[in-house]
């Protein structure tokens, strides 16, 4: 059940946004709550945390530059941070489908965002996720002899 994981590392990765705890007190305080996580999904979790931490200027990069006319400071706090989280798994967690990132990330905009939260998170993770292919295909291309 790794979407109860996802659903406390995005309530961790939430308050360390709003500057409520540093990172290590968020991630011990969860920790110390009975979350009736088992062991595999607190790892989980904690990957999950650690990561967008230590991900998050290069994460914020990658969203402010597919949110057109939206500044990553001005968009909703819910939606930035499951936007953080998504982008996270998509670009930094292989082992994870992006189409299970997304459909993740979508569930909790609708427990936790705005009406237009859904819409508005699979727009830009569908961006994210058309730029790597397009990346890939370029990279792939700049390898390939031409004979004349």
């Amino acid at each position: 059940m790794r979407h109860v994981a996802r659903e406390k590392a995005f309530q961790t990765i939430y308050q360390i946004d709003l500057g409520s705890n540093e990172p290590e007190v968020a991630l011990r305080y969860m920790l110390e709550e009975d979350t009736g996580l088992k062991e595999e999904e607190r790892q989980f979790y904690e990957q999950l945390v650690r990561g967008v931490v230590q991900e998050q200027a290069a994460i914020d990069e990658i969203i402010a530059s597919h949110a057109k006319n939206w500044k990553i400071e001005r968009m909703m706090s819910v939606d930035r941070n499951i936007l953080r989280m998504a982008v996270y798994e998509i670009r930094f967690c292989a082992d994870i489908p992006n189409k299970v990132a997304i459909n993740e990330a979508i569930e909790l905009a609708k427990v936790f965002g705005s009406d237009d939260s859904p819409k508005f998170i699979n727009g830009i993770l569908d961006k994210v996720l058309k730029s790597d292919d397009t990346e890939q295909i370029q990279s792939g291309l700049e390898n390939i002899e031409i004979d004349d």
